[in-house]
């Protein structure tokens, strides 16, 4: 039958054209491929872009301190100051006492507040605070960073600024963590990552979290922000995948 003998209406079928399952597994298998070479470039942008942001946040920080310092006649602020309203006033604000995670918190009682213009360089994006293996402190954010105990002792007076030999050498914020294993929901057979707000000598203590490839970023008492490795032998080894130490001494001691 030619076209001029087809019914009304009648429809011409195509050739469909369909992939082999041959064919679909070698699309597939460059698919697979692709994926492969660019996530670990995906993975380091990431990475480079929490780093950024963490230094920034640290130099923030470094900068409020030192208005701080101005202020106060070069005299460095203590760690933790007093008791009030059930709770301490610490550095980085007044957190309360009670349950791990129910505890209220009020940055604007830190001694830095006055001099950061706004929230928001409290916490390090490399700082998985949604993750499974995270405890909080507090109802809301608290802060990521920790502070050099031995230039702000606790309970004390800080330090003279002007007394620092080498200010380009000393830490004055890090990131700060630490693993609990003690306070629930942590056990010692279910040990969790938190915050903490200070790093010292202590050869007990493992309260600075390098999560940036390995290493912490510092701010110094000079201003500038830069990365460490851990003190060897400092890690924490409770917390697969974490790693939480100390910083070399000499980083440390004023």
């Amino acid at each position: 039958m030619n076209a001029s003998q087809r019914k009304p209406g009648a429809v011409r079928r195509s050739a469909t054209v369909a992939f082999t399952l041959v064919e679909l597994l070698v699309v597939l298998a460059v698919i697979a491929l692709l994926a492969g070479l660019l996530l670990p470039s995906l993975a380091q942008a990431r990475s480079a872009a929490h780093t950024a942001r963490c230094t920034s946040n640290l130099r923030q920080l470094s900068l409020a301190a030192g208005l701080y310092w101005d202020d106060h006649r070069g005299v460095a602020f203590s760690e933790r100051t007093v008791r009030t309203n059930g709770g301490w006033r610490y550095w980085f604000g007044w957190l309360e006492d009670g349950a791990e995670g129910e505890r209220a918190f009020d940055p604007a009682a830190g001694a830095l507040w006055p001099y950061l213009s706004a929230r928001g360089v409290e916490t390090c994006p490399a700082l998985e605070r949604r993750g499974a293996r995270f405890k909080s402190k507090a109802r809301g954010a608290a802060f990521g960073y920790a502070y050099n105990l031995l230039i702000g002792p606790r309970g004390r007076p800080g330090i003279l600024l002007s007394d620092v030999t080498q200010p380009a050498a000393l830490a004055l914020f890090t990131d700060g963590g630490q693993v609990n294993d003690f306070q629930a929901p942590a056990t010692a057979e279910h040990p969790l990552l938190e915050e903490f707000y200070y790093f010292d000598t202590n050869r007990l203590g493992a309260t600075v979290h390098f999560r940036h490839a390995h290493r912490a970023q510092v701010a110094f008492v000079d201003g500038h922000v830069g990365s460490e490795s851990p003190d060897p032998g400092s890690l924490d080894r409770r917390l697969p995948g974490e790693l939480l130490g100390r910083l070399p001494d000499a980083r440390v001691i004023p």
